[in-house]
């Protein structure tokens, strides 16, 4: 049979579309021609296999080989079409059966010897594949991440000669198993920060409704350190959001840190936008999408360059980034909760009472001016952080475990995953007049302090969604004043 048709995957995004990789034979002039928009890698891999071909003692064909990658508009990046391209010139010359090739996708670089190298993106490509109902052949390198797709439709192969065996029948190809090491690291304990009762009280508010987190004080006073609590009181990570953060891990080339376990990216202040929230030539995913399903910490925020923070506000609101290219568009998550810190002023000490700052207001307006009034709007809590002094410290008893807190916090998002199906930072306008009803005098209680705070409609709505968490967490239906008074109290910055 001179024509043979082979299937496998592209990566776009955290997606995996299918290719279908057709090899006709034809007399002439021998070459091998590769078309349906190829980038560089990919017609390279003509080199690759011919020398896999050769060096693993089988055949490459003397004829006109034409390799046709479907569809045609679909750019195809990277060394991960190489095994597939083999398997249909091995197929077109009848070196291998091809009745059972509708059966399989295969997804790997050969190396000169024949031996198969790992690629990125494989779990999206298993869960596809699974979808399909076809069995996925990959790299020994990548089973223990498609394995990550709970089923028993990948195979593992150490060469192509292996590969071959298989599809012949004489030697049968393993299946992929979970890694060993899939166990997560204990997270950072909250009771390691003594003091702090009411940072702590707005990290647990914080947790409990998904609300993003600015901490502003003196350097030194714990902001890092609590920030980096927060993922060990968030409820557990369920399977389904655990895939997408590790399909996400896949096409950034590695797995996810910790399986089931929430991400904590922090990223420094000089990172680009490109960097924050992905990017480049060939697109790649960015902290925030990195972040996914977990926390985003961006430490000294006003030295983030001003226009790096500003492509943050799209993805807040709508939870995933698309990146568009000249010849296409992707989509990565990014429903991220964001955890920032600042100092009040350049030097970090306005406020203090030890009177070390000597910054002028002009210097403390423009310094807290690098953070632009629809970025603070997005940040439900604004809570200062102030000095504890060393004896006051040592006298401190510990605070309660992260196990006791996150109890509670399961307990609240439970009561509004009961209610409303999502957590309460996600409440649309129209759910928040449903489920954030206020009486006549706190309707008219509230409608005083946000005049008097020239609060904008959206930061009116976080004020009302914190309310809303406030309430849960002591399993109260309606809203009330004590509720309302604590929500206006976690808005610092917008009274100056």
């Amino acid at each position: 049979m001179s024509l043979a048709i082979v299937h496998t995957r592209a990566c776009l995004g955290v997606e995996a579309p299918p290719v279908t990789v057709e090899v006709h034979l034809s007399n002439g002039l021998p070459g091998l021609a590769i078309v349906g928009l190829p980038e560089a890698a990919v017609k390279e891999s003509k080199d690759r296999v011919r020398s896999a071909l050769l060096n693993s003692h089988l055949e490459f064909p003397a004829r006109r080989i034409t390799v046709n990658l479907a569809p045609a508009d679909l750019p195809k990046e990277g060394g991960r079409y190489d095994l597939a391209i083999a398997m249909g010139i091995l197929a077109a010359s009848g070196q291998i059966p091809c009745d059972t090739l509708s059966q399989y996708e295969f997804i790997g670089e050969l190396a000169l010897s024949g031996q198969l190298r790992e690629v990125k993106g494989i779990l999206p490509a298993a869960l596809a594949c699974h979808k399909a109902g076809r069995r996925l052949i990959v790299a020994h390198e990548n089973g223990g991440e498609a394995a990550l797709a709970g089923n028993r439709d990948t195979l593992i192969a150490d060469n192509l000669l292996r590969v071959c065996a298989h599809l012949h029948n004489r030697e049968h190809l393993h299946f992929a198993q979970l890694p060993h090491d899939l166990s997560p690291p204990a997270p950072p304990e909250l009771a390691d920060v003594r003091g702090q009762e009411h940072a702590k009280r707005a990290l647990e508010v914080a947790a409990s409704g998904g609300h993003n987190l600015l901490m502003y004080g003196p350097p030194g006073t714990g902001k890092t350190m609590l920030a980096s609590r927060l993922p060990g009181i968030l409820p557990p990570i369920e399977m389904r959001d655990a895939m997408d953060i590790a399909a996400v891990y896949s096409v950034s080339g590695s797995l996810a840190p910790a399986w089931r376990q929430r991400p904590f990216r922090a990223p420094h202040h000089t990172a680009s936008a490109p960097a924050l929230v992905g990017g480049g030539s060939n697109p790649q995913p960015g902290e925030i999408s990195l972040a996914h399903g977990g926390v985003l910490f961006l430490d000294e925020l006003p030295e983030f360059q001003r226009h790096v923070l500003e492509v943050l506000r799209e993805p807040m609101e709508s939870g995933e980034v698309r990146i568009a290219r000249a010849r296409a568009q992707t989509r990565y998550p990014a429903r991220f909760q964001l955890i920032a810190a600042m100092n009040p002023c350049p030097c970090g000490y306005f406020g203090d009472n030890d009177s070390r700052c000597h910054c002028t207001p002009d210097q403390v307006r423009r310094y807290r001016g690098k953070i632009s009034g629809p970025l603070l709007d997005r940040i439900d809590l604004h809570v200062p952080i102030a000095a504890v002094l060393p004896t006051e410290l040592h006298k401190a008893p510990p605070g309660e475990s992260s196990k006791v807190v996150q109890q509670r916090v399961n307990k609240a998002r439970g009561i509004a995953l009961t209610r409303q199906g999502k957590s309460n930072s996600e409440l649309s306008a129209k759910e928040i007049e449903q489920y954030c009803q206020l009486s006549d005098t706190d309707h008219s209680f509230l409608a005083r302090a946000v005049e008097k705070l020239n609060l904008s409609t959206r930061a009116y709505h976080r004020v009302l969604k914190v309310a809303r968490t406030l309430a849960d967490m002591t399993n109260s239906e309606q809203i009330e004043r004590p509720q309302l008074a604590e929500a206006l109290s976690f808005r610092g910055l917008d009274r100056g």
